[in-house]
């Protein structure tokens, strides 16, 4: 099982996002606990801002910029960022992970 969130910003104006999120990284340790011996795990990738619609909905350009600029990584994150990571968890490899929290944010909310 793989879910994402957006907690770690604290943005104005996303409260109920932002809650919602938040109960969604509390499930991941629980189902992580209530799954055992199933051979599933359960975690939660949370992404900084990626280039995606959501994103880019409302925000100007120098917004944008402002942005990119204040990530350690110098730019906005990509979808494939993000899929890299899922696509890591959900195979062969990931498999020893199981109730984790994976913050993928390029250093935007260390």
């Amino acid at each position: 099982m793989m879910s994402t969130s957006q907690v770690g910003a604290l943005s104005p104006g996303y409260g109920v996002y932002t809650a919602s999120k938040a109960a969604v990284e509390t499930m991941v340790r629980v189902l992580a606990k209530e799954l055992k011996g199933s051979q599933i795990t359960a975690n939660c990738v949370a992404p900084g801002p990626v280039a995606t619609e959501m994103f880019y909905a409302g925000k100007s350009d120098e917004t944008v910029k402002m942005l990119a600029s204040a990530c350690p990584m110098g730019r906005i994150g990509e979808p494939k960022d993000v899929a890299e990571i899922v696509g890591f968890l959900a195979g062969d490899g990931g498999e020893w992970i199981n109730g984790q929290v994976i913050r993928a944010n390029g250093g935007f909310v260390v």
